[in-house]
């Protein structure tokens, strides 16, 4: 651990103007990210008497080596710039809300031919339209509802392709819950119509079609025509099971969120409810661990940054209304940033009294009741977790915790398609964005030890070089501008950020015996690199085999930190497996035009596409073949080439999927 003392800015170079502030561990990750409206002062707060600070803002400063800071014009520009470095960085010390679930939503893709209504979670798409959050059951229950009077296309692009080919439509299209536009029922322009309307019911408009389909079905009758009156009686009922669904909280004319918030010492949870049109339509929690003495305000401007700045398709998913059980540190700012995010004002506010505060109360109390399932849940996880991670360090005599560990493993096919994964674990939890994928080329594909020699040089080489990269030093760096990172003047600046094997593990597993260990040991050796340890789980009978060692560690069946082993090696081993089945899928279309310099898979389809045949590229001059779009004089000539020291040599085969002998180009 780091003493403050040694990365202490000295007295007088810290602005008083406001800004926003960086901690960097020795690896140059920045752990910490905040913002002041008097830079020295706060800076000044971690280093006066870092033994009187709170015990996670103790560990923050020793866990850090080196403080820098930015400088803005506002507060509102501090605000926006902190936003996005807690977003570009994720630092590790700072406030992040984490879904206890994770929500899905009705999405309607409007930006295709087609629309398409499906469920979605993850992150948003340009071009689609979403509605919830809902409960996984709510959604598909709903949408199979809709579909009967809104007969809008749920089929995957893969379907959607066959009926067109076949001219036939899906059983959807045959049961109607679909106007199969692919066969040509409805026009793309009356299929567009239905999914607005849609959109529109879902968004709020429940009564004008119910009244619309009221007064078709009196038509109907008025005609003698009831078999579409009844049909259209279904369709009222469907709607208004859907519409009603929803219980009415406020008057009609309300669109807000309502958060509200129950916290202890440790951790906070969060619960939002989402008003629109006076009906709650969605909820969603989230559980925060308190990194810092936070105060209630000070999360509340925390979780709106985050919940409204996720991305950028905010128009229609910001309401009029925020409501909040306190009003948020910086509120003026948060007011601004938001009415800039929405188009259009936003009201923060905490509801006194009436309906508005009697759901806040009830937003409450599920906040509480969250945090007290997430407890028990967490409470035999945690001790789980830390169980297995501290007897894997006993048996294996270690002498540092494990906090990071990254497990490898090799695949192919007897020696084709050779890949290799990298997998990463962090406090005994899988740390996904960190997973990396090796292509094996070459001498070091020719077995499994080799290869495992060949990745791991190559990762910690990686290491090394990010290494000896220069980091920034304390003090000021150039004023980036309004809520944006740091211009390619401060490049340095960023390097601990942006390096993609800046930081080293604690242990190193590969999946295999003594070999593959071996193997492992001597690449970090000629590194020389000492303060990483290897083992090796052999999958015969699950030892655990040390570099150099004539005998394995024999961990007990119950142990859990064998399970934690096995779990890292299941992890790798599916990894690998994926990527190499990509990569061989890849290998198997081959085309006679595979080779050529320059010219990529976009070119060769416009080749194809221009000329109509392999054998018509084949019989055009290098002058011809220009007339493709993106080909030039260079590449023609190439393509020539190519394609003529090919028939020398009696090549003459066109592209051809080999699993399944279509032939792709003719």
């Amino acid at each position: 651990m780091a003493d403050p003392a040694s990365y202490r800015p000295q007295a007088g170079e810290i602005p008083t103007t406001p800004g926003v502030y960086r901690f960097r561990d020795p690896h140059g990750r920045v752990i910490y990210v905040g913002k002041a409206k008097n830079l020295r002062s706060r800076l000044n707060s971690y280093f006066a008497n870092p033994a009187g600070l709170l015990p996670k803002t103790h560990a923050m400063v020793h866990a850090a080596s080196s403080v820098e800071w930015t400088m803005v014009g506002s507060e509102l520009e501090s605000l926006q710039l902190e936003y996005t470095w807690i977003k570009e960085f994720k630092p590790r010390f700072n406030v992040v809300f984490r879904d206890d679930k994770t929500y899905p939503y009705l999405a309607v893709s409007m930006g295709e031919k087609l629309p398409r209504v499906q469920v979605m979670r993850g992150e948003r798409r340009k071009g689609t339209r979403y509605f919830g959050p809902y409960t996984a059951g709510a959604i598909r229950e709903t949408m199979d509802t809709l579909l009967r009077v809104f007969p809008v296309r749920s089929c995957s692009p893969g379907v959607l392709k066959r009926a067109q080919a076949s001219g036939r439509p899906c059983l959807l299209g045959y049961i109607d819950k679909c106007s199969a536009p692919c066969v040509g029922r409805v026009t793309a322009e009356e299929h567009r119509a239905i999914a607005e309307d849609f959109c529109s019911f879902m968004g709020g408009e429940a009564k004008r079609f119910i009244t619309r389909l009221e007064k078709d079905m009196g038509a109907a009758v008025a005609e003698l025509d009831y078999e579409r009156a009844a049909r259209l009686r279904d369709d009222i009922i469907a709607l208004r099971k859907v519409f009603e669904r929803n219980a009415v909280v406020l008057s009609e004319d309300t669109d807000a969120d309502v958060f509200a918030l129950h916290d202890d010492d440790l951790e906070a949870s969060v619960q939002v409810f989402h008003v629109r049109g006076g009906r709650v339509r969605g909820q969603r929690g989230w559980v925060v661990e308190k990194v810092e003495d936070a105060t209630t305000p000070e999360l509340i401007e925390h979780l709106l940054q985050q919940v409204y700045g996720e991305d950028s398709d905010n128009q229609g998913r910001i309401p009029r209304e925020v409501l909040v059980p306190e009003i948020p540190s910086n509120h003026h700012e948060l007011l601004e940033w938001l009415g800039g995010l929405r188009g259009a004002k936003v009201d923060i506010r905490v509801p006194q009294r009436g309906d508005k505060a009697a759901l806040m109360s009830t937003v409450r109390e599920n906040a509480e009741q969250a945090l007290k399932l997430h407890k028990v849940r967490r409470a035999g996880d945690i001790t789980v977790r830390s169980q297995a991670l501290q007897e894997l360090q006993e048996a294996l005599e270690l002498p540092v915790p494990l906090l990071r560990i990254e497990c490898y493993d090799i695949s192919h096919v007897q020696g084709t398609n050779v890949v290799a994964s990298m997998v990463v674990v962090e406090d005994g939890l899988p740390k996904k964005a960190d997973y990396r994928k090796f292509s094996i080329t070459g001498a070091a594909a020719t077995d499994d030890t080799a290869a495992m020699h060949d990745v791991l040089t190559r990762r910690f080489r990686h290491y090394l070089q990010d290494k000896s990269a220069q980091l920034p030093k304390s003090g000021e760096v150039p004023n980036p501008g309004v809520g944006e990172p740091p211009s390619s003047s401060d490049d340095a600046a960023l390097t601990g950020a942006k390096a993609r094997f800046a930081y080293p593990p604690n242990l190193v597993v590969v999946d295999g015996g003594q070999p593959q260990v071996n193997a492992a040991a001597r690449a970090l050796a000629e590194l020389g690199i000492d303060d990483v340890y290897v083992v090796g789980l052999a999958k015969r009978l699950e030892e655990v085999w040390l570099p150099d060692s004539d005998f394995p560690v024999i961990l007990p069946r119950t142990s859990q930190g064998l399970y934690l082993l096995q779990r890292i090696r299941d992890e790798a081993h599916r990894f690998a497996i994926t990527f190499h089945r990509q990569k061989r899928g890849k290998a198997m279309t081959v085309s006679a035009l595979d080779g050529v310099p320059g010219l990529g898979e976009a070119k060769r389809k416009a080749l194809v596409a221009h000329f109509g045949s392999l054998k018509k590229i084949k019989a055009a001059t290098a002058l011809e073949l220009t007339a493709a779009k993106g080909i030039g004089p260079a590449l023609a000539e190439a393509v020539v080439s190519h394609l003529a020291a090919a028939g020398a040599s009696g090549e003459a085969a066109p592209a051809v999927n080999i699993t399944t002998g279509e032939i792709l180009e003719t």
